[in-house]
């Protein structure tokens, strides 16, 4: 799904990305940690054409991202590649069922169907009652699994995610966690994860480490096993998180 080859990174005088080259299988739950200033986001962000590497191949799908102009970077974006940050970013003038369909919009389909979908994703995600309030009348979890609808209507083929329980409890981030795994085995998407969270990092099927801009371990690839063998891969319920 991802092949990503000497991808290197500097701001400034600064090297962030030292040469970092990763294979990332479609399906996979994927984590990403390490210390603070390791290159992590800035990693994700590239992935995700949100920010330019200064050398390297990036291949997602097939397609060489890091050959595309910033309008065709764009339209694969929106595509093929969705997005949870750690607050959210729902926009606060608009409905939980707007936000979601905002990149359906985007991508001009067709108004009646987008609004079919996104209220099919917040049904999915315990969610459909909640599909008139605005953000400010939703829980912290409430507005996560909101993202998550989001970042699911254009059926993108990978789900970029910086930190996404970094502001929830403890109840709220493991059932986000859990929702992740049936997520994956419901609508096959390939997650990649940058986290601190060390739970998170040991539930998914491979953690890649970084540290100062480079890789320095990566666990054994148990993406064989991960659709059938995995615990949480198992679970169908998303009830409970607020």
């Amino acid at each position: 799904m991802i092949d990503i080859k000497n991808i290197t990174k500097s701001f400034g005088s600064l090297q962030v990305l030292k040469g970092i080259s990763l294979h990332i299988n479609q399906g996979e739950v994927v984590s990403i940690v390490g210390p603070s200033g390791a290159g992590k986001t800035t990693l994700l962000q590239i992935i995700g054409t949100l920010e330019s590497a200064n050398s390297g191949e990036i291949v997602i799908k097939g397609k060489r991202i890091d050959k595309m102009g910033p309008v065709e970077q764009a339209r694969f974006r929106n595509q093929q590649i969705g997005f949870v940050f750690q607050f959210h970013q729902l926009l606060p003038e608009f409905t939980a069922l707007e936000n979601v369909m905002i990149p359906a919009l985007i991508a001009k389909k067709s108004k009646k169907e987008i609004k079919q979908h996104a209220m099919e994703l917040l049904d999915y995600l315990g969610l459909s009652d909640r599909a008139n309030h605005k953000p400010n009348e939703l829980s912290g979890g409430e507005k996560q699994r909101v993202a998550v609808a989001r970042a699911l209507i254009n059926n993108p083929a990978v789900i970029l995610a910086d930190e996404p329980s970094g502001s929830l409890d403890s109840k709220n981030k493991a059932e986000l966690h859990q929702l992740f795994f049936d997520l994956r085995d419901k609508f096959g998407q390939t997650f990649v994860i940058v986290t601190h969270d060390e739970e998170l990092a040991q539930l998914t099927d491979r953690t890649i480490h970084l540290k100062d801009g480079e890789v320095i371990n990566e666990t054994p690839d148990n993406d064989e096993n991960s659709r059938t063998d995995h615990p949480i891969g198992q679970e169908e319920s998303t009830d409970g998180i607020a």
